[in-house]
């Protein structure tokens, strides 16, 4: 998996690059969360669930009915948001399913749920070019960890600054257009 805060990248970079207009700070500070959420599945691991079990990590909170569920009940805090429904829905979707689809580019773990509860198969993308980050705090401060920053900032973070880079001169072109 990337780090916690990798996971964050993409509605940050999203929100952030299409801007406060379309996406709320209070819509953009949800679909954070929800990139993140996924990974609470670890806490499946005190209690003695197995890692590929259907609720062990990368299972069910990584699954397609994962991010469509838990976005389509946050519609309930729609007004909160301040952003009308659909594009609220489609923001929190693409922040949640980020997650398994960075999972799924690591080189490590056993795949991703995606089809739970129809299958318990874990599945990868076809590359894998995101190195698996450790479970350990300690060992981000070794040569293995700091590949992984690396790997992180190299395939998540630059991509997603140049996506946010290029939304945000969209916008200004746009927005020169009506003036």
């Amino acid at each position: 998996m990337p780090t916690i805060v990798t996971h964050a990248a993409v509605p940050l970079c999203l929100g952030l690059g299409l801007g406060q207009n379309i996406i709320p700070p209070r819509l953009l500070f949800v679909g954070v969360i929800l990139a993140m959420l996924p990974d609470a599945d670890v806490l499946a691991f005190k209690f003695g669930v197995a890692y590929g079990n259907a609720f062990g990590h990368r299972g069910f909170t990584h699954s397609l009915f994962f991010a469509v569920l838990i976005p389509t009940l946050a519609l309930l805090l729609c007004r909160w948001f301040k952003a009308p429904p659909l594009k609220s829905w489609a923001f929190l979707f693409v922040s949640l399913l980020s997650h398994s689809l960075l999972d799924s580019i690591t080189t490590g773990g056993k795949g991703v749920g995606w089809l739970w509860p129809w299958s318990d198969q874990r599945f990868f993308a076809p590359w894998q070019v995101i190195r698996v980050a450790p479970f350990n705090l300690e060992k981000y401060l070794t040569p293995s960890g700091h590949a992984v920053m690396f790997s992180e900032l190299q395939w998540v973070w630059l991509p997603g600054m140049m996506m946010m880079s290029l939304l945000i001169v969209w916008r200004k072109v746009i927005a020169g257009r009506r003036a």
